[in-house]
């Protein structure tokens, strides 16, 4: 049985491999199942057992990277990242690395994606409800805050995955994470 299981997610994760490659190539209306399986080195038919469509291949892949973070972000305490993020930033370091070639072609993907969008919303919405329950802030300083720091999370994420990507992937989380919670200042006295 745990054979059986185990070609399944190989099959699975070429699939979802294979449909990430292809949408930081192209356009997510111009994939089609035959382009997806090509690239995963599958046949159709193989494709169409484990699913109806591209679309539920998408569905598939919004709903375990939420679940993904969701479960991340749920038992942070912000009020203790913003003295120490770095636990909070070996968790994303944990995620990436756990398929990084996944995440590259994720990173890769032009701004427009629709995928990219949820998670930088969900992502959004979680830190603003953690920061709602844990500190003290007004609205308008608490979007600034969720805006910037999201934003530029994910802007510098993929600009290390369109990067030779020798500045080892921890430091680099180390030194998002010390902008993130300390600003551009904390990371030029870090460096110090």
């Amino acid at each position: 049985m745990s054979g059986i299981d185990r070609r399944i997610i190989k099959t699975k994760k070429a699939i979802r491999n294979a449909f990430a490659e292809l949408l930081s190539e192209q356009e997510l209306n111009s994939i089609t199942v035959k382009d997806i399986a090509d690239k995963a080195d599958i046949n159709r038919k193989t494709f169409y057992n484990y699913y109806n469509g591209v679309y539920q291949v998408i569905d598939e892949i919004e709903n375990e990277l939420i679940h993904v973070f969701e479960s991340s972000i749920d038992d942070v305490d912000f009020q203790e990242a913003m003295r120490d993020p770095q636990p909070v930033f070996e968790k994303l370091t944990a995620i990436i690395s756990s398929d990084i070639e996944f995440y590259g072609c994720l990173m890769k993907m032009n701004e427009n994606v629709s995928l990219v969008s949820k998670i930088s919303d969900l992502l959004k919405f979680k830190v603003r409800e953690a920061f709602t329950k844990q500190i003290g802030v007004s609205d308008e300083k608490l979007d600034i805050i969720v805006n910037y720091s999201i934003n530029g999370m994910i802007s510098a994420y993929q600009m290390w995955f369109n990067s030779d990507r020798k500045y080892p992937l921890d430091k680099f989380s180390d030194d998002v994470g010390t902008i993130a919670f300390s600003g551009i200042n904390g990371l030029v006295h870090s460096a110090k």
